[in-house]
């Protein structure tokens, strides 16, 4: 008896380096189903601040609408302004870049008998696209 405890002390705990290698495996396949979906869902929510951010934009517009009867010519203007009605800041921080680093794009006629159009170029910064890179308009 006393043999065999000498035969489990002796005997390493721990992974051989074939578990770590099936285990290093299977967390390599994981990833590759994984993560194309992680980073479709990333460039979805990049889409979503920047239409949240205008929406924000167009609350402020609105109420600059109602104290000015005009619209702004630029998006600047929900900041500053010299008229004598003006009663902002209308936005309480400056405007801030589009998700994907850009300037959001302001149109003081807007398009569709719209009076304004609030616009991103996605993520390519570039008028049209598809999936990530399609425009984002309010």
């Amino acid at each position: 008896m006393p043999q065999r405890k000498n035969e489990n002390k002796n005997r390493q705990l721990g992974f051989t380096m074939m578990e770590l290698l099936i285990v290093i495996v299977i967390l390599g396949l994981l990833m590759s189903i994984v993560a194309p979906k992680f980073f479709n869902k990333l460039g979805t929510a990049e889409r979503g601040v920047a239409a949240a951010q205008m929406s924000s934009f167009e609350t402020a517009i609105d109420t600059y609408r109602l104290d000015l009867g005009k619209y702004p010519s630029k998006l600047e203007d929900l900041r500053a302004s010299q008229d004598a009605r003006w009663d902002g800041p209308y936005l309480p921080k400056d405007i801030p870049l589009d998700p994907w680093g850009n300037e959001y794009i302001y149109k003081a006629s807007g398009e569709n008998g719209s009076p304004y159009t609030i616009l991103s170029y996605g993520a390519d910064g570039k008028p049209g696209g598809i999936d990530n890179a399609a425009d984002v308009v309010h």
